[in-house]
């Protein structure tokens, strides 16, 4: 064992260290680094969960990527047919990173109930509709079998629902136009399946429906739909992916990824990663600043012990390296606590949903976290360094002090 660590060893392990005056100094100090590393560790958590959250919410209407004809994909209605006998249809194997594709089509309708109505748009999807998102925001009933013969059953938000007083079973008319006719087209459905997105903007318009009807009242061909919704595997991909897919489908169609047709929520959610690291930034200056007056303290509490080794000859980055592996000791002490605290509040509110938020401005009823051990990792490696780094400077005025001076310092 080399001098200085056997020295550190007897700094760090010393109890009469623990009553010291730097005592008091030095504990909010390793509370600093513990509240930083909480705060950070929520910060991070709870934007990337609140990111995905939303992300998800939206993909689940739209797909990553829609295929329309051009001039048609910013109407909620869709408006001129698309032939289903494409070559990148059913299966898109020309694309890496794509896994589903499906068609559906959009029309506008009223809903009228014996003292009420209200307006919607029906999406019309088939037996490739991709159901995974929906099965997880289902709240009463399942969601409905398109596979069979042609069927009036229909999955309606719980926002719907409770505004016109309906229930799990419940048959009502809905109303469509026809450009060609006066008179409105009536076509009775049955509620076999509540949703709940959280996402209002979206619960509030759609409801999903058999795509045979939306086709049948658009006097289509069986194999005619509206556009394509296109699911990719990785989200960070998706700007390369849509590139290699608008290419793919030629230039009659144009694909469309969900962050340019959704612009709005997606610019709102960028916005987290700036107040995250903002949070960072803060939180590592903080914990550095307090660390950097324990240090500060304990030098000059140690400065007769700083004046005798250097009489026995011990250099001056030697000497600094001793103050250096105790502060390394009293960061990790405070990262320890703080992962502790911080993954246990993350744990309690992913498994137990602590913290409620308000779905009208944040589009879900609770805090979502994403837990990964990858940010983890970086987080508390990053954070180690910059307090270590930071540390460098206020160690400098080791060189600074006088052998003799020291030794009589009182």
């Amino acid at each position: 064992m080399n001098f200085e660590l056997f020295i550190a060893k007897r700094i760090i392990g010393n109890k009469a260290y623990k009553s010291s005056v730097s005592a008091p100094i030095i504990k909010i100090g390793i509370a600093a680094i513990a509240i930083g590393i909480i705060v950070m560790l929520v910060a991070i958590a709870t934007g990337l969960g609140l990111q995905q959250k939303i992300r998800d919410k939206v993909v689940a209407f739209n797909g990553h990527i829609e295929i329309s004809k051009y001039g048609t994909n910013a109407s909620d209605e869709s408006q001129a047919p698309i032939s289903m006998n494409q070559k990148f249809y059913p299966n898109f194997d020309t694309v890496e990173g794509v896994k589903h594709i499906q068609g559906i089509a959009t029309k506008f309708a009223v809903i009228r109930t014996e003292t009420d109505f209200e307006g919607v748009v029906i999406k019309g999807v088939g037996a490739d509709y991709k159901w995974d998102y929906f099965e997880e925001f289902l709240v009463e009933g399942r969601v409905p079998n398109f596979s069979g013969k042609r069927n009036e059953e229909i999955l309606i938000s719980s926002y719907l629902a409770n505004r016109l007083g309906f229930k799990l079973g419940d048959k009502f008319q809905t109303l469509f136009g026809d450009n060609l006719n006066a008179r409105p087209r009536i076509m009775s459905y049955e509620i076999v399946g509540i949703y709940n997105s959280g996402f209002q903007e979206l619960d509030e318009k759609f409801c999903i429906a058999d795509l045979r009807h939306i086709q049948r009242l658009n006097k289509w061909e069986a194999n005619q739909i509206g556009s394509f919704e296109v699911f990719v595997d990785d989200f960070s991909e998706l700007g390369k992916t849509v590139i290699e897919v608008d290419k793919e489908v030629g230039s009659f169609l144009d694909a469309t990824p969900v962050n340019q047709k959704f612009y709005t929520v997606f610019e709102w959610i960028k916005i987290f990663d700036n107040n995250t690291y903002g949070i960072i930034a803060i939180m590592i200056i903080v914990a550095g600043i307090n660390m950097i007056t324990a240090l500060l303290v304990l030098i000059l509490e140690r400065t007769s012990m700083i004046g005798i080794l250097k009489a026995l000859g011990s250099s001056d980055w030697t000497i600094r390296k001793v103050f250096l592996y105790n502060a390394s000791y009293l960061i990790g002490l405070g990262l320890l606590w703080g992962n502790i605290i911080g993954l246990g509040l993350l744990f309690a509110q992913k498994y137990f949903k602590l913290f409620p938020l308000n779905p009208d401005t944040y589009y879900v009823s609770e805090a979502p976290v994403y837990i990964s051990l990858d940010y983890i990792l970086m987080l508390n490696i990053g954070t180690f360094i910059a307090c270590l780094l930071m540390l460098l400077i206020p160690s400098v005025i080791i060189a600074k002090i006088s052998p003799v001076k020291a030794i009589r310092f009182d």
